[in-house]
């Protein structure tokens, strides 16, 4: 399954991804989703799922479910736009609240046995060299901790330089 999390309105990710199938998780802005408490009961609480009652509560076991993620962003100052931060936010139960030392870092532990590859397309007029340096990063990272291969990090003008590209 691929997991599709993106900040576009509806009829531009239909035009953007005309191929997206039944088997594909599309997660989209319809205004339900509420922050992240850092409260830590997807940890301690409800193992693997978040205990805020909305749509977006079993992102991690969302994720655990994916073969290929695939975020479309806008490039906030070198980061996600506010709608898709809350969802990778709210997919915290992903992962395990011990730790274990990965590449000579201190990660997480995976919670489930699943590994996928991570696409990542930013879009915005006037995208800093700084702010892809920072994005980059910034995937990279979140990578490590969903335990997960980066395939691509895409930077692009504008949704119609998106649209001409038929992913």
């Amino acid at each position: 399954m691929k997991l599709i999390i993106h900040d576009l309105a509806e009829d531009t990710l239909r035009r953007v991804l005309p191929q997206i199938t039944a088997e594909d998780m599309v997660i989209t802005d319809n205004e339900s989703i509420h922050p992240c408490i850092g409260c830590f009961g997807c940890w301690l609480k409800t193992p693997g799922a978040c205990i805020i009652k909305d749509t977006y509560g079993q992102m991690g076991k969302n994720i655990a479910m994916c073969s290929e993620m695939l975020i479309i962003s806008q490039c906030v100052y070198g980061s996600y736009s506010p709608f898709v931060k809350n969802v990778l936010d709210r997919s915290i139960s992903y992962i395990h609240p011990y730790f274990t030392v990965k590449n000579g870092e201190m990660h997480h532990r995976q919670r489930y046995r699943r590994d996928f590859n991570l696409k990542v397309i930013f879009y915005g007029n006037d995208i800093t060299p700084k702010e892809k340096e920072t994005a980059e990063k910034l995937v990279k990272a979140n990578a490590v901790n969903f335990y997960s291969t980066v395939e691509s990090v895409t930077f692009l003008d504008s949704i119609q330089e998106m649209e001409a590209l038929k992913l």
